[in-house]
């Protein structure tokens, strides 16, 4: 779209990356050692400060002032001990910007509740990475790290859906070409935060699930970046979890439509919304390991080329399957699916896997007992429903029958769906 930017990059680094002054450093050195590149950073909260804003949300909404004042207080003195281990020359107007971003939460949860519990949560929570950022471009200033700190609210605007923002991609862009190419053509570092935007009258809104991932893919899509680069405590992406399987096969490459395909399986991977705006204009996104950045980690991107994968596996716990028949006898037929599928759209439960026969359905779904009562409720007016419940789902891409036997040991299979590439058991 515009000239001299190909060499533009972004960096993510999440949460974790960011916990403490020594991995602040490590990600100061791997900024410093791209910085004959036009790079932008975008950065997430402090580890766990995402969830200790909600925590304060959850106090304030249920009335419980002192406890939301509280635990108010405790964070600030958690991010002025963090400011302090990382800033000197200009601690004071650092500590000063943290008082003021808790006043407004001091103000916030002081004030009658008027709107909707989403509306202040997103006013709270998107603070975080507001502190985070504004404390990591100071430290970086001091070690003579040239950089900017760009409020992304200014940048990517959104509609008013709370805690799960839609972005208005036509006016972000005239944003992100007026306030963040000059920039980073003056070859400053630009530090800006993931997970948040803001509605025209700079309402906070959050952007949902992995919104930091997905906010260094908008901003990628938008500045026409070479790459985008989620830097992780992982060597990494792996065929399986290595909380689950053991010695999983680290995966040097992988395609945008693979990784979308374990995501939709229930893979902790990189999240679908993040890949589409790097899709549509073939950025090739890589997961690099911040405490390690030599390692070659995973290129995920677009290729015509055939990759040769590993087995790769999911196991989703806490299944329910259900099975569904018609009481007279009759048929499964597309009438009955009709009313079956607007069952479960109504009850708004998710079918991870799906089968039917001559006179049953059945169905694979996650255990949520509420959306499950009533989704019962409704079939049981039409049909005779069996639940199971307390079992698995196993996932197998590029499966071999090796892989598989060695899974499935002492393993009941109850469904089993496969296709040439993909197969799925529900297994006890």
């Amino acid at each position: 779209m515009f000239a001299n930017n190909c060499m533009i990059k972004i960096y993510k680094f999440g949460g974790a990356s960011i916990e403490s002054s020594e991995r602040v450093v490590q990600v100061a050195k791997i900024i410093e050692q791209a910085l004959d590149q036009k790079l932008c950073v975008v950065i997430s909260a402090l580890g766990k400060t995402t969830n200790a804003l909600e925590e304060i949300v959850f106090s304030y909404i249920e009335n419980k002032l002192d406890v939301a004042k509280e635990k108010t207080l405790i964070l600030k003195e958690k991010h002025n001990q963090y400011a302090s281990s990382l800033v000197s020359k200009e601690i004071s107007m650092i500590q000063e910007f943290i008082e003021d971003v808790f006043s407004t939460i001091y103000t916030i949860i002081e004030e009658p509740k008027e709107k909707e519990a989403a509306y202040y949560y997103d006013q709270i929570v998107s603070l975080g990475e507001i502190l985070s950022t504004r404390i990591i471009a100071q430290h970086l200033t001091e070690n003579e790290i040239p950089n900017v700190w760009v409020d992304i609210r200014e940048i990517l605007k959104t509609d008013n859906t709370y805690k799960d923002g839609v972005i208005f991609w036509e006016e972000s862009l005239v944003n992100a070409l007026k306030e963040i190419k000059p920039l980073l053509d003056k070859k400053h570092v630009v530090i800006t935060q993931g997970f948040i935007g803001s509605t025209f009258d700079m309402q906070n809104v959050t952007l949902g699930r992995e919104g930091s991932d997905y906010t260094g893919a908008v901003l990628a899509n938008l500045l026409d970046a070479k790459s985008l680069t989620i830097w992780k405590d992982v060597p990494s992406l792996l065929s399986a979890d290595p909380k689950i399987f053991p010695n999983p096969t680290p995966i040097e490459e992988i395609t945008y439509h693979e990784v979308i395909e374990m995501a939709y399986y229930g893979a902790q991977v990189i999240h679908p919304k993040t890949i589409k705006p790097l899709q549509n204009k073939s950025i090739p996104l890589y997961v690099k390991c911040f405490l390690d950045e030599k390692l070659p980690g995973t290129k995920i991107y677009n290729t015509p080329q055939k990759i040769s994968y590993p087995p790769l596996m999911v196991l989703k716990t806490k299944q329910v399957l259900l099975e569904v028949t018609t009481k007279d006898y009759s048929f499964i037929t597309e009438k009955n699916l009709s009313s079956i599928y607007a069952y479960f759209y109504e009850s708004k439960l998710k079918i991870n896997l799906i089968q039917n026969a001559a006179i049953s359905f059945v169905a694979c779904v996650d255990t949520h007992e509420e959306k499950l009562q009533h989704l019962m409720k409704l079939l049981q007016t039409e049909y005779e429903i069996k639940r199971h419940d307390d079992l698995f789902l196993f996932t197998v891409r590029h499966y071999t029958q090796h892989a598989l036997k060695e899974e499935l040991k002492n393993r009941k299979v109850l469904l089993t769906q496969k296709t040439p590439e993909t197969i799925q058991l529900v297994v006890q």
